[in-house]
């Protein structure tokens, strides 16, 4: 986070000189300094909240595993690369054979959970924290909240039922903890959890209008309603994703598509969740660890790895005219909107534009955000809960909006099953690499026609969810159980 991260650097060595980032092994009070006066600041009350941004920054939380289990596993990516690379596992997910060993559904769930530790230990430093300005503590438990809440849609979104860690345990840990982190909660109560955090936020969070500078980059009551909206989209509560998107105010869809994902578009008007990644050769380390090369071209005259690239069903998806397509992928033999060209002779015919870096096309660490949530996802679940309702009427003219900035025309469709379709397909194009489609097609029951027409299997009863990692039902030890399928 620009700027954000530096008091980070003193506080990490007393927050986490002692600490896993393994929920399952973290020992919390070895990770809490015994004299809360070395933090006791509005320096210090923010320092922890970096540390949870800063998460998303790293190579698990965000790159190449999140790639694979987000993005590659679906029909809109390949694994790309060179045929005999496989990317430790991008193979066997990209052909939906992986299993509860597979290492990318084991890193996103430790990085995830790492990430609940770390909002888990801001919460509980906050009350000690009495030299820090009230207002602003309030405001960072309200980040936190959401924070939280984010990742732990992202854990239910995958694999179910999940344990809920909402504190932090003593040491050594009691039998009710060790319970508490192995068992398995049902979707609903985890849902249910994820919606208290989120009116939590609501309540302390500032409009996206309040910040300035370098807190551009923070979530806002806005953020809020719009990941609440989003939970109840996959709950399917329709009335709950009108009333959500409707308080998501201040925001507007910027004219160039485009932009958004270029160094001079970040945080703009249509942004409601970015991670920011902060490029450096001098002091590398706060980009989303290579996130940007292990997606860029490969071969001779590309600069990357190649991972994670579109697919032939994806390109010929969009309309003609549909801007969205230049925008989203790069296409072998072409020039770059920077002038820098992608030789005919690179190993694979597209590659991913939104992970593109301009000025740090080539290092670790890049300036390339990640865009979690955008108003234009807020104009589509209005128009999908509107649409499920009844009200197709209402809904065709927010399709339309996105089409329009897109630049094609009106809907020709008019019934309610087409505009779903339509819908469908307008997200699948918006939000193509923005880490959705697979979580869209699971849960709208696209998934088996959609990943069949790209030539994979997908396993009804099976891959709606990915595996609980073996190392955690290890030890668990019968306190939870396996999804479906057979892993």
């Amino acid at each position: 986070m620009k700027k954000l991260y530096i008091s980070m650097f003193v506080l990490s060595g007393l927050l986490f000189s002692g600490c896993s980032d393994d929920f399952l092994d973290v020992e919390p009070t070895e990770a809490i300094p015994a004299d809360p006066n070395l933090v006791n600041s509005d320096a210090g009350a923010t320092g922890f909240v970096t540390a949870i941004y800063n998460q998303f920054l790293g190579w698990e939380m965000s790159s190449f595993g999140w790639n694979a289990v987000s993005s590659i596993i679906s029909d809109d990516a390949d694994k790309g690369s060179d045929p005999g690379d496989a990317g430790g596992d991008k193979d066997i997910v990209d052909a939906l054979t992986y299993n509860a060993s597979t290492p990318s559904f084991q890193s996103t769930w430790n990085a995830n959970y790492a990430g609940i530790n770390r909002c888990n230990q801001a919460l509980e430093m906050f009350p000690k924290l009495d030299k820090a300005s009230a207002t602003l503590k309030a405001r960072l438990v309200g980040e936190t909240k959401f924070l939280r809440a984010f990742m732990y849609f992202t854990l239910v979104k995958g694999y179910g039922g999940v344990p809920i860690v909402d504190h932090l345990a003593l040491v050594p840990i009691s039998e009710e903890d060790r319970k508490m982190q192995l068992t398995r909660k049902s979707p609903a109560e985890v849902y249910a959890f994820i919606e208290k955090d989120l009116n939590d936020a609501i309540e302390a969070l500032p409009l996206k209008s309040a910040y300035t500078g370098a807190d551009v980059v923070r979530v806002s009551k806005g953020s809020a309603y719009a990941l609440l909206a989003k939970v109840s989209l996959y709950q399917k509560k329709w009335q709950a994703v009108i009333d959500n998107c409707d308080k998501v105010t201040g925001y507007s869809l910027v004219s160039d598509y485009s932009l958004q994902y270029k160094k001079e578009g970040e945080f703009g008007p249509e942004s409601i969740f970015e991670i920011n990644g902060v490029g450096s050769t001098s002091s590398p380390g706060f980009g989303i660890g290579n996130y940007t090369v292990s997606q860029a071209p490969r071969g001779a005259g590309g600069w990357g790895w190649g991972f994670n690239t579109p697919t032939q069903g994806l390109a010929d998806a969009y309309e003609p005219g549909d801007v969205r397509r230049a925008a989203t992928i790069i296409f072998r033999g072409s020039v770059l909107y920077d002038g820098t060209p992608v030789p005919s002779t690179v190993a694979n015919p597209r590659y991913n534009y939104k992970a593109y870096s301009s000025a740090f096309y080539n290092q670790e660490f890049t300036d390339t955000n990640l865009r979690y949530l955008r108003y234009a996802e807020v104009i589509l679940m209005k128009a999908e809960a509107l649409n499920e309702l009844g009200d197709t009427s209402s809904a065709i003219p927010l399709v339309n909006q996105i089409r329009k900035r897109a630049g094609l025309g009106d809907t020709p469709f008019t019934s309610q099953s087409d505009i779903r379709k339509a819908i469908y397909k307008e997200r699948r194009l918006e939000f193509a690499f923005e880490h959705d489609r697979w979580f869209d097609i699971v849960r709208t029951g696209q998934a088996q026609a959609a990943m069949a027409a790209d030539g994979k299997n997908f396993i009804v009863g099976k891959h709606e969810l990915w595996p609980i990692p073996t190392s955690f039902l290890r030890e668990a030890n019968g306190l939870s159980d396996q999804n479906p399928g057979g892993y």
